[in-house]
């Protein structure tokens, strides 16, 4: 079930940002992006605290995002330790990243979804990935956009209760 987050203005000085509330971004702005968006980028931290991060495919299902990873791979074995991560879109022209907490995907009607978009979206069949599927249910999302100088107008964070 997707949620509504809170838009406001991030916390960055000397940035030159707007007035809170003018110009924020709408959240369907966020989510059109994390639809198209081909080409994520998943920040994991490794056990000695060094980050980690990789370039995935991955949907965009009910207000998460959803990625597959082999079970022994760095992300997966990171995720285990420490479930927090950060997914970004691959454009930084209109970037979108999420800040969240990735949990495994075990339900079967999460995983036929995921299955069905990404086939969608890729032409690739995820018919047999049982495990090694992730959701990650954001807690701060921040998007802008940078062409145009139009950053400092449209730099917003959304938030989740």
């Amino acid at each position: 079930m997707s949620r509504e987050p809170r838009a406001s203005r991030p916390h960055m000085p000397d940035y030159g940002l707007a007035e809170p509330g003018e110009g924020l971004l709408a959240w369907s702005w966020a989510v059109e992006r994390l639809e198209r968006t081909r080409n994520y980028w998943v920040a994991t931290t490794r056990q000695d605290g060094r980050p980690h991060a990789a370039a995935v495919w991955g949907v965009w299902i009910d207000g998460a995002f959803v990625f597959s990873t082999a079970t022994g791979s760095r992300k997966a074995r990171n995720l285990a330790r420490n479930a927090s991560c950060v997914v970004c879109t691959e454009s930084a022209e209109e970037a979108v990243t999420i800040e969240g907490t990735a949990s495994p995907v075990r339900d079967d009607e999460t995983l036929a979804s995921f299955r069905r978009v990404y086939k969608e979206k890729y032409d690739w069949p995820m018919d047999d990935v049982v495990e090694g599927v992730y959701r990650v249910a954001p807690r701060t999302v921040f998007g802008f956009i940078e062409h145009a100088n139009q950053f400092s107008k449209t730099a917003t964070r959304w938030q989740f209760d």
